[in-house]
């Protein structure tokens, strides 16, 4: 009997689960009908000898106090996520940026694009220059706070801060990962499920717990899946993995000079090409209390706030465990 009741419910939650999938609207590789938390404006970009646009959001305070923050988004995602980010930021009179990098979210997606973090920093520093904001606080999540440190080492002048909530790039997997090419990305992009893409976040960044607010963010990554035009955005994605495998900042924290944040959810095991390695290597990769101990020893200006019982979204898993040290640390 008690056999048969697991069997039930676990043919119950895989029709569930396919019947979920299955419910996803497809969005173009734009994402053209999914609506963001704030209005959407475009800057024109002509690089690498093309004409691209860059999606982003400014959100402007009702009682402003004349700091801005960047907000930068990560691999999977785009800029949607900051939305509860944002309005606590918004309140506490900060104008608030948050752009689509060249390849995610509602921006371009370039058919050949030779992505640099610098370049995605520069993008970035065209963004504010065109919004004529000079300093801003630099805040970078996952890839984000890869990018964040490029930026910050680039245009120190212009980061009066960066903070780094669980960036990836702690350490440098291409020391102990095989290199695995562009076409390998490129073909396990073109394979991407709902299933699979849930099944990795469940695994890398909630450690195996789930909710629906962490599902609309997997929903919405696997929703272009169907789009005819995938392929490009599975192209885009699989160089941006070759950039964050081959580019790595951490060499470089030495030389940042701002005050710095690190926010790391101590449950966090992300790392880039752990299903490559050996069990004794894998077990050794993206132990992120290790990792954010040694970043914040390395910067010279840092202060490292570890969350406990927490993984590689604190802005999502643990909301006010995030924002409560971030809106400290902006008010110093």
């Amino acid at each position: 009997m008690k056999k048969l009741v697991i069997n039930l419910l676990a043919i119950f939650c895989f029709f569930s689960f396919v019947a979920k999938a299955q419910d996803i609207p497809t969005q173009d590789i734009y994402l053209s009908n999914y609506k963001y938390p704030y209005p959407v404006h475009y800057l024109p970009l002509n690089i690498q000898g093309q004409h691209l646009k860059m999606a982003y959001m400014d959100v402007q305070p009702s009682k402003p106090n004349g700091k801005t923050i960047v907000l930068l988004h990560g691999k999977n995602f785009n800029g949607a996520y900051w939305d509860k980010t944002a309005a606590d930021l918004s309140n506490n009179g900060y104008r608030v940026v948050i752009p689509d990098q060249i390849g995610f979210g509602k921006s371009s997606k370039p058919k050949c694009f030779q992505y640099s973090f610098q370049q995605l920093a520069q993008n970035t520093k065209l963004l504010l220059d065109s919004l004529q904001i000079d300093k801003a606080a630099i805040l970078g999540h996952s890839m984000g706070g890869m990018l964040a440190t490029r930026f910050a080492l680039m245009y120190p002048n212009t980061t009066e801060k960066l903070i780094l909530e669980n960036p990836i790039g702690l350490e440098d997997w291409k020391t102990v990962v095989p290199y695995q090419s562009i076409d390998q990305w490129y073909k396990g992009e073109l394979q991407q499920s709902y299933a699979k893409i849930k099944q990795y976040m469940m695994d890398s960044y909630y450690a195996g717990q789930w909710t629906p607010e962490y599902d609309k963010w997997a929903r919405l990554q696997a929703s272009w899946i169907n789009s005819p035009d995938y392929a490009i955005a599975a192209w885009n994605a699989a160089l941006t993995y070759d950039m964050i495998f081959t580019q790595p900042v951490l060499y470089e924290f030495g030389n940042l000079k701002m005050p710095t944040l690190l926010i790391i959810g101590q449950r966090d095991r992300t790392a880039l090409g752990k299903a490559s390695v050996p069990d004794s290597i894998r077990s050794t990769l993206g132990n992120y209390p290790v990792l954010g101990r040694n970043a914040a020893s390395k910067i010279p200006h840092a202060t490292l706030v570890p969350i406990d019982n927490v993984g590689h979204l604190p802005h999502i898993e643990a909301y006010t465990k995030f924002i409560a040290p971030l809106l400290d640390f902006l008010h110093q």
